[in-house]
């Protein structure tokens, strides 16, 4: 293996003192409003975060499958739903990253996790970041009943206003922005990241460079739970 990037250990000392703020990492807030008969359901997802060869950072993302019946085609970071043998978050992650892309855990490093966001269908989604010193080590493994593509983005373009759309959208009053970034792969197809996905990069990217987005984010307040707000399923 080579010699560790200086870049990459001083992110992984940055990210390592990294606490999330209270008021978005708030158990009670983010359960407030799920019916009492909705099962609590909580995944997580990898940001895998590696030095690109001209120094920036880039974060590894995937292309669902077009054979799946949710979300087909779309592009989503390594991870899926928690299962019982899982001990906590950051093991679900990396088994999700291994059985999806054939990402060995051994190669990464995990730093912080994130604050959760939740969908409104009840989902908690917990974002691991963690580090991949040794990229030339990870040979991608599609599984192709579940990933089409593995490919990896500069992490920095979530900050930027650049290749970026928006949509105005509104659920129970409360109205919020879709972001959408443009990707246009050398010599390769183009992906749209969007959604909460778009959400959680935008969030990992301010916490990584320390700085907010170039953009009004204004994202829909039941990712981060609304006490305010009830949740169907």
């Amino acid at each position: 293996m080579s010699e560790k990037s200086q870049k990459l250990l001083s992110l992984a000392q940055q990210l390592r003192l990294y606490k999330p703020p209270d008021s978005l990492n708030n158990p009670t807030r983010r359960q407030n409003g799920i019916p009492q008969s909705a099962k609590p359901k909580t995944a997580a997802v990898l940001i895998c975060i590696f030095e690109g060869y001209d120094g920036d950072l880039r974060v590894i993302l995937t292309e669902r499958s077009s054979r799946l019946s949710s979300h087909s085609g779309e592009v989503s970071l390594p991870g899926g739903k928690r299962e019982e043998g899982d001990a906590d978050d950051v093991e679900t992650a990396l088994r999700e990253a291994t059985e999806e892309i054939g990402l060995d855990p051994s190669l990464v490093d995990v730093v912080t996790v994130l604050e959760p966001f939740m969908t409104k269908y009840a989902m908690t989604v917990v974002p691991v970041v963690g580090i991949l010193f040794d990229k030339k080590a990870f040979n991608p493994a599609p599984n192709v009943n579940e990933v089409e593509t593995v490919f990896d983005v500069p992490l920095e373009m979530f900050l930027k206003d650049e290749n970026r759309r928006e949509q105005e959208k509104e659920w129970m009053e409360d109205k919020y922005l879709l972001h959408f970034f443009d990707y246009h792969q050398s010599g390769s197809k183009m992906y749209t990241i969007w959604a909460i996905t778009a959400s959680i990069l935008i969030r990992a990217a301010s916490v990584v460079y320390q700085r907010p987005p170039a953009f009004l984010e204004r994202k829909p307040t039941f990712w981060n739970g609304n006490p305010d707000k009830a949740i169907d399923t």
